[in-house]
């Protein structure tokens, strides 16, 4: 007996004590208390982007829910270099979006009352030719300065709110932007792809324009309303954030 006795206590000593696995519901009810809005937040800000988005850590909050809003970084200073794959995703998002189609027959519209150029008439006929120059404008100065040019100079095509400080200082910085970018490797020179970007588009639209429309005064007018165009996007990528918040009294896009 005593040598069993003996045996049976060794065993005992010799197995490991039992430890309870801890369980999943009480882990995550203690990382919750720990942490109650980090994960939250996290998964909130990522519900219902597209892949180009969270890809690209740009967000699509569209400006008065119409307007397309790609290429735009909210909340954010720094993020990683995007391939020329993503350029050529975001400049295509833009370029296809469903409220490219009724911007470009609104200045065709317009070029129609004012009867430019006058060699195309009016009717629809006349009218299809004044959309299809205005689609190819603006199609071509979004690749230009979106996807081409910030990939043949490594270029950061996105728009970086600055979200602070007072109305002035974020305007300048809208505005800024057309003249400095940010490169892939994150540091800021001259934006060449927004100023030579555009005048490759306002040179290459010649060759669809007709030739008494091929002008110099014509030329200057389509690179100066890309820039233009450009320079009030990042006004509204800039504001619309505030705008949301008191307006439309959404805190998150």
């Amino acid at each position: 007996m005593a040598v069993v006795q003996s045996t049976r206590a060794q065993e005992q000593q010799s197995q490991p004590p039992v430890t309870e696995s801890p369980d999943p519901k009480t882990a995550n009810t203690k990382q919750e208390a720990a942490d109650p809005n980090g994960d939250k937040d996290k998964q909130n800000a990522s519900v219902g982007k597209s892949k180009l988005e969270k890809e690209t850590g740009t967000v699509n909050d569209r400006i008065f829910e119409v307007l397309p809003n790609y290429g735009t970084v909210e909340n954010a200073t720094a993020l990683p270099p995007i391939s020329t794959g993503q350029k050529f995703r975001l400049a295509t998002a833009g370029v296809f979006d469903w409220a490219a189609y009724p911007f470009n027959g609104l200045l065709s519209a317009i070029d129609q009352a004012k009867d430019e150029p006058k060699s195309w008439g009016q009717g629809w006929g006349a009218y299809g030719k004044r959309y299809g120059a205005s689609f190819a404008d603006n199609s071509i100065g979004t690749y230009m300065t979106t996807a081409i040019f910030p990939s043949l100079l490594h270029e950061d095509p996105r728009y970086y709110q600055l979200g602070t400080g007072g109305f002035r200082r974020r305007a300048y910085h809208a505005v800024n932007r057309l003249f400095v970018t940010r490169t892939d490797s994150g540091h800021d020179h001259f934006n060449y792809s927004e100023s030579v970007g555009n005048a490759v588009a306002a040179g290459i639209s010649n060759i669809y324009h007709l030739e008494e429309d091929r002008t110099v005064s014509r030329n200057l007018t389509t690179f100066a309303f890309l820039i233009i165009y450009d320079g009030l996007s990042n006004e509204l990528k800039e504001f619309w954030p505030d705008i949301r918040r008191k307006v439309f009294h959404k805190s998150s896009p």
